[in-house]
């Protein structure tokens, strides 16, 4: 096989760690990003072309002889981007449109886990407002509820009271806040723990967990606030040792990988579990149907394998051949938001302090960036993703802390306790 040409879809901090890290295999002649940011520029060619634009991503694919596209986000997977790739002859990394449900529904993920066993909160589930509210009304609290459909990270709200549960309900039902995705909802019961973040690469058979990381996902200090996309992470996470990770690999991602051929959904690509690691063993939140963001960020920080390499086993199905070799220690990405975010926020300004040459172990991935001439400015809610590679988790936190210093743009915001859980537990 010849050098070859690769897609990465999306746009966001992710994306930028993909193209960085996939940049490095000497199996790539060219990476391009579609849309990208103001950093995937400097690592490889954006292309204007939105990550929901399947149409044109394809067009751009056949045109420019692409040999791999790899989709970051959930909705072009969710959407059907895979299936479209390959029924045109085009090497594409990802769960198809069936499989991807996992993720796009929460309902169908609920019932899913409740057939086969797989361990996760009680639930029910409502597309009426009203069986709803009643619901609530003879509910004990603290309850979750959470919309069906996508809603970028912010359509679950854990309720500790009627008075929340009922405001929820109408933000989600009567409201509309997040269109069709709060046709249906699920109710479950509120799960107490830590919470883990256990993604895995599989080629439909086999499954290759990457480094457990844990994700913030509120806006404020101290996991307070609404969520978010998630305020940074870190990897690996003490929460999650030897004996854990492999009752997650053993009890949850490898019966959801068997579950899903099983029903005519078999799956591909890289599956996220959102776990939260309960006194009766880990349960799952959530499942997603692709990598994380920000917890691919530091993951691949530590990734000392070829991660093309990875990815082309899970396409040609034999990942079984294929271990993961890591750096050691730890890694730590804090991320710098325009404040405001996740509600209304301004954007449009220049991000003062950015360095050509930065130091061993430390990178700055993008997100919601742009390059106009010379002059990176914000145009997100997320912006920059400071990632830390160091021997100790204390050492990697204060390198991304002091680098957060040097970084500066108006309305710069950012969470000052990314990876403290880890050292208090530590």
């Amino acid at each position: 096989m010849g050098k070859m040409k690769v897609l990465i879809v999306g746009g966001g901090g992710r994306e930028h760690a993909l193209a960085w890290k996939i940049r490095q295999s000497p199996r790539v002649e060219r990476v391009f990003i579609a849309p990208g940011n103001g950093g995937t520029g400097l690592i490889g060619e954006n292309v204007p072309l939105e990550a929901e634009d399947l149409r044109g991503l394809l067009q751009f694919a056949l045109k420019e002889k692409i040999d791999l596209t790899v989709v970051g986000p959930e909705v072009p997977l969710s959407l059907g981007i895979v299936d479209l790739f390959e029924k045109n002859g085009l090497k594409i990394f990802g769960p198809s449109k069936k499989a991807a449900k996992i993720e796009s529904s929460k309902v169908f993920a609920k019932k899913f886990m409740k057939k086969f066993s797989i361990p996760t909160a009680k639930f029910r589930i409502f597309s009426d407002y009203y069986r709803a509210k009643k619901y609530l009304e003879k509910s004990n609290f603290p309850l979750v509820l959470k919309a069906d459909g996508l809603a970028a990270g912010k359509g679950v709200f854990v309720c500790k009271k009627l008075l929340e549960g009922l405001t929820a309900l109408k933000i989600l039902m009567k409201e509309k806040k997040f269109g069709k995705a709060g046709e249906k909802i699920v109710v479950e019961e509120c799960l107490f723990g830590q919470e883990a973040s256990v993604i895995c690469l599989t080629d439909g058979k086999t499954v290759l967990p990457l480094l457990p990381a844990q994700d913030h996902k509120p806006i404020f200090d101290g996991d307070r606030g609404p969520n978010t996309g998630g305020m940074g992470a870190y990897a690996p996470t003490p929460f999650v040792d030897k004996k854990t990770l492999r009752e997650i690999v053993e009890k949850i991602l490898k019966p959801t990988v068997w579950g899903m051929k099983k029903i005519g959904r078999s799956y591909r690509g890289a599956l996220y579990a959102g776990l939260i690691l309960t006194n009766k063993g880990p349960k799952v939140l959530e499942f997603n149907c692709r990598f994380g963001d920000p917890e691919t960020q530091p993951q691949l920080m530590l990734m000392k394998s070829d991660l093309l390499d990875l990815i082309i086993a899970c396409l040609r199905g034999d990942l079984k051949k294929k271990k993961i070799s890591w750096f050691p220690g730890w890694a730590v990405c804090v991320v710098l938001a325009s404040r405001g975010y996740p509600e209304e926020y301004q954007k449009g300004f220049e991000i003062k302090g950015l360095k050509k040459k930065l130091p061993f172990g430390l990178e700055i991935f993008h997100a919601g960036t742009k390059q106009i001439r010379e002059r990176i400015i914000t145009s997100g809610g997320r912006v920059l993703g400071i990632t830390s590679r160091g021997k100790t988790l204390k050492a990697a936190i204060e390198k991304a802390y002091y680098w957060v210093e040097k970084i500066d743009f108006a309305n710069k915001y950012y969470r000052k306790d990314i990876g403290a859980k880890a050292l208090k537990n530590g």
